[in-house]
């Protein structure tokens, strides 16, 4: 782990030297790595647990391994971790942190709702962290990252078996988090999805939505920018959500998808202004 975070730190400088336009966003996801791998070799191993003998019924029905929301879990780990979290963007002077922390001492915001508000898809009644380009949500960001280390854990260990099964869905088999940023590898171009939440990757068809599993071609689209082809954006015309992607096939190296996922939000912006969510 720490080579592979020591190749993170890289990428990190080396897009902060190419995006001075995120250069605040990329030194605090610096941070946020070097924390996490503090939290990841700390953590204990039984924040979230998993009924083995359920892992084939819930693979073939479509359920992820981690039952969220309705999970019963001891958060106090993750919580600490997310306190970490928050003096790490408020020594930025990112005004929205002093709000957050101040609720959270007042015991007006509650640590374990806004997990389970994270996982049900309330994009209506949820208040909006965005930046001045709306793209880029503070808060939802810190509560995804503070269950990291914990959820990497479970990814790991039956990440295997999810890998030989048939899942086939669009949102992760590991915690149910729908993705963010896919990538194309091989010569055939093969596509896997990346979540954000627990690091897991699996495969999906390249002609599919994600979201709504749409496969008609001619609802199906993406777009592209100068002098980036090695990004592109699948949208869906059913359901108008969007997934950004690498083409590893052009690129040196690996590409580390949680940097690229910041390193990207200029396409999140375009994205959002063609009217796709």
């Amino acid at each position: 782990m720490a080579e592979l975070l020591k190749d993170t730190l890289k990428t990190i400088n080396c897009y902060r030297n190419m995006n001075p336009h995120y250069e605040e966003l990329l030194n605090i996801l610096e941070e946020v790595m070097i924390l996490r791998e503090q939290y990841r070799r700390k953590v204990s191993g039984d924040i979230f647990t998993v009924d083995e003998s359920l892992i084939e019924k819930k693979i073939a029905g479509g359920l992820p391994l981690v039952d969220f929301p309705d999970g019963i879990f001891d958060l106090d780990e993750p919580r600490e971790y997310f306190i970490a979290l928050l003096e790490i963007a408020n020594t930025r002077a990112l005004e929205e942190t002093d709000e957050i922390i101040q609720s959270m001492n007042e015991g007006t915001m509650d640590y374990r709702e806004m997990v389970r508000r994270s996982f049900m898809y309330q994009e209506d009644e949820a208040e909006s962290d965005a930046d001045s380009e709306g793209v880029f949500d503070l808060l939802g960001f810190l509560v995804e990252e503070s269950l990291r280390p914990a959820l990497e854990i479970i990814a790991t260990k039956y990440g295997d078996i999810i890998k030989r099964s048939s899942w086939s869905e669009g949102y992760c088999p590991i915690c149910g988090r729908e993705p963010k940023i896919s990538e194309l590898r091989e010569e055939e171009g093969k596509r896997f999805l990346f979540c954000s939440q627990c690091g897991f990757e699996w495969q999906f068809k390249r002609i599919k939505c994600p979201f709504c599993g749409n496969e008609d071609q001619q609802t199906l689209a993406y777009f592209t920018v100068e002098d980036e082809e090695k990004y592109r954006v699948d949208v869906c015309n059913v359901c108008n959500k969007y997934i950004k992607a690498v083409d590893s096939r052009k690129t040196k190296r690996k590409p580390n998808l949680d940097v690229e996922d910041i390193a990207t939000l200029h396409l999140d912006i375009l994205a959002d202004e063609e009217g796709y969510e």
